[in-house]
């Protein structure tokens, strides 16, 4: 999925300076931010003190959206570099392509993970014929320094492992949780677990002490460390933790997100992540005039025009102010 905020700032974004290093219980306000012409998204990551967890750098919740009438989710040819985006559905469906010539449909609980590496363009829109309800998440992973310019590649996995306890079924995304690993590749220590917890149910989820985490609220009512999360909204939790207590007072869904700290510092613009103003500005300009991006063929409109760089941004060096 795209970033299609036209006044795009440039953020720096990773560094252990912003890490939390104990336990803490730290309540995300989502930033509304609107995605073409019929979907709304709430805006968690980068947010307003808090650019990453781990190497999560981007999240981005939707729906549940009713889109019987509508074309749903319509996100033109967009390019990525320097990060992976991680699709992932509670309902409906999503048709990815990309430059690669990948063509596939994503469906609920399946892993979509594109690694973008030097350069890729794709898109994601929903298919002529699709389901009432259009309902996830879109996230980004940054890359580390000695593999963001790997070669680009697409995987969709189908049938990724659980993690199991009454009332708990924890599907694991990306990384490892409780010595269960997904398939998909991930480039440095990090989890993505999507929860699905039954009414009534408390559970006591198993974390490494050197990771940093952050849940998710997808749907329904639950309280993550006796902190209520409604649907939208995200709790930071900071580093130190061995294990998280949760309990739902109705059927819930909530995605765990964490990993190791990313001590390199990033700069991200718009759709990619790199590490000086002037790589992002290089990025732009191939996108608008050149071919390393590839093309995306197949999609039934033209592609996404990137939107100007913040004026002056590209003079400073080092910490953008």
């Amino acid at each position: 999925m795209s970033n299609l905020d036209r006044q795009a700032p440039l953020s720096v974004c990773g560094g252990r300076g912003f890490v939390v290093a104990e336990p803490v219980r730290e309540l995300l306000t989502p930033r509304r931010v609107q995605l073409g012409e019929s979907t709304e998204v709430r805006r968690l990551l980068p947010n307003l003190g808090r650019r990453m967890v781990g190497a999560w750098a981007f999240v981005d919740h939707y729906g549940p959206d009713d889109i019987a009438d509508e074309a749903g989710m319509q996100v033109p040819p967009h390019p990525h570099m320097g990060l992976q985006t991680v699709s992932w559905l509670h309902e409906g469906e999503v048709l990815h392509r990309d430059s690669l010539g990948s063509l596939r449909t994503i469906r609920p609980r399946e892993l979509g993970l594109m690694t973008s590496g030097r350069a890729i363009s794709h898109s994601e829109e929903s298919p002529k014929s699709h389901a009432r309800y259009l309902h996830g998440a879109q996230l980004w992973v940054a890359l580390p320094d000695a593999h963001r310019h790997v070669e680009p590649h697409f995987q969709h996995h189908t049938g990724l492992p659980t993690v199991t306890a009454p009332g708990l079924t924890a599907t694991v995304i990306l990384g490892e949780l409780d010595g269960t690993a997904s398939p998909g590749t991930a480039y440095t220590p990090i989890v993505g677990a999507d929860i699905k917890l039954d009414a009534g149910a408390g559970a006591r989820l198993p974390l490494d002490p050197d990771f940093e985490y952050a849940v998710l609220s997808m749907s329904g009512e639950a309280e993550v460390d006796g902190v209520p999360v409604l649907p939208g909204s995200m709790l930071y939790l900071g580093c130190g933790r061995t294990e998280l207590p949760l309990r739902a007072a109705s059927d819930a869904g909530l995605m765990l997100l964490g990993g190791e700290p990313f001590e390199e510092e990033i700069v991200m613009w718009w759709n990619f992540v790199g590490r000086s103003h002037g790589e992002v500005e290089a990025a732009r300009l191939d996108w608008m005039e050149g071919s390393r991006f590839g093309e995306v063929r197949g999609y039934g409109g033209g592609r996404l025009p990137a939107p100007a760089l913040p004026p002056g941004a590209l003079k400073a060096r080092g910490r953008v102010r």
